[in-house]
């Protein structure tokens, strides 16, 4: 199997992933929640926060997708990367409320790993043609 088709199918699962996920945190924060690792439920009015946390996914999906549809992989390559910092950031939050270490790790850790890794192999796929010299330009004929 060739990379391009590797990173095709790893991306299209991140996505349907994230998008799965983010809108599960829209719909029904309270049973979504616990898995996320915190210790516990937020108080007051904190459950919609929940929903933020879902949009912000549903986003991070979407900004994937369209990458991937338009064919834009080098592109693709650097959100992820960048996008994997939402990731190690819920891992973080998770390890800094006293939460779940496995789940941190097991779930956000792991995840934002997968997402550089991905990123990386796309740019590795796409580092051939973002290093070709452009074509030099047509010159006028003057008559």
């Amino acid at each position: 199997m060739s990379l391009k088709k590797i990173n095709t199918v790893l991306v299209a699962t991140f996505i349907l992933f994230i998008l799965w996920f983010g809108t599960e945190y829209i719909l029904s924060p309270e049973t979504t929640a616990p898995g996320y690792g915190l210790p516990s439920w937020p108080s007051g009015d904190g459950g919609g926060f929940l929903v933020v946390k879902g949009i912000r996914d549903v986003v991070l999906a979407l900004v994937l997708g369209v990458l991937l549809v338009t064919g834009h992989r080098r592109a693709l390559g650097w959100v992820l990367l960048t996008e994997a910092f939402a990731a190690y950031g819920d891992m973080t939050n998770v390890l800094a409320h006293h939460g779940s270490v496995a789940t941190a790790l097991g779930v956000h850790c792991l995840t934002a790993t997968l997402m550089v890794v991905n990123g990386l192999l796309f740019l590795r796929e796409t580092r051939k043609v973002a290093a070709a010299p452009a074509a030099p330009a047509p010159q006028p004929v003057l008559a």
